[in-house]
């Protein structure tokens, strides 16, 4: 004959172990599925970025301007750089703020200088950034050249620098 052996917890203590133990592993499931990087991977990526020559983590664009109308192959400014100087200054006036000018080239055979669209790209940002004279102080002015189907221009964009 069979005995039930006696029960040394009671069923409910049993059930809320249970219960315990499921909540701690979904908890567990949610910090290991996160998707915020760590401090060893955030230097990585900066390592990786600085080696390749990025310009860092994404700056907030406040405020953007354009000079368009360059002539192909020319880094000419097509108009007096007057009105976008004073543009910069007024919109760099909050010491936070960068100025990022970005020159395009449209990467067609007549759109190139040296044989190169980037080259050309580059030459118009330095164009535009020349042209700023000193009412933008050098150190708040990133220079970047980008080569896009259909864009011979310069773009400025006053951001805030994370």
């Amino acid at each position: 004959m069979l005995r039930a052996l006696p029960t040394s917890r009671p069923l409910w203590l049993i059930t809320l172990a249970d219960l315990s133990l499921l909540l701690v592993g979904f908890f567990v499931f949610l910090q290991a599925t996160s998707h915020k990087p760590r401090p060893e991977q955030e230097a990585i990526q900066a390592g990786i970025r600085q080696a390749f020559g990025g310009i860092g983590p994404m700056p907030l664009a406040v405020e953007a301007n354009a000079m368009t109308g360059f002539a192909p192959g020319s880094a000419l400014l097509p108009r007096d750089g007057a009105a976008i100087a004073a543009w910069a200054r007024d919109a760099l006036s909050d010491p936070r703020t960068r100025l990022i000018v970005t020159g395009y080239a449209d990467g067609s055979p007549e759109d190139r200088a040296e044989g190169s669209a980037m080259a050309l790209a580059g030459m118009r940002a330095e164009a535009a950034a020349a042209a700023l004279g000193n009412s933008v102080p050098r150190q708040r002015v990133r220079l970047a050249a980008s080569v896009v189907p259909g864009a011979r221009r310069v773009t400025l964009v006053i951001s805030y620098d994370p």
